[in-house]
């Protein structure tokens, strides 16, 4: 699974950052690794320097599953830190839900060899 991390300009880019961002995704996404090309990390202040107050970090991932549409949910928070870990959260719901339905279809289907993915602890 490759993760791509793209900032604005008011949040800088470092090492640790990045490296947050990958802790977070591969411990959060870890059991749809095998499914997922890749994540794209979007990362913005959206008032930049001019205001201080409440959720202006925004965190906009977008999954790309194998054979299948991308995946892209957003997550607003007051730290660039609580977005990404808000995000992590909505896009591990989302792709658990996407896995459940494709199972159920599949079964429906009279495929019953689709299974969720391993669960790596």
């Amino acid at each position: 699974m490759q993760i791509q991390v793209n900032t604005d300009r008011h949040i800088q880019a470092d090492e640790r950052l990045a490296e947050f961002i990958r802790d977070t995704l591969q411990s959060k996404l870890n059991r749809f690794a095998d499914h997922l090309t890749r994540i794209e990390v979007h990362l913005s202040d959206e008032n930049g320097n001019t205001k201080h107050d409440g959720n202006d970090k925004r965190c906009l991932l977008e999954a790309r599953p194998e054979g299948l549409e991308p995946v892209a949910i957003t997550e607003h928070a007051a730290t660039v830190g609580q977005a990404i870990t808000g995000a992590a959260d909505k896009m591990q719901r989302k792709l658990s839900s996407l896995v459940d339905k494709l199972r159920d279809k599949h079964i429906r289907s009279g495929s019953p060899d689709f299974a969720e993915p391993d669960e790596v602890v």
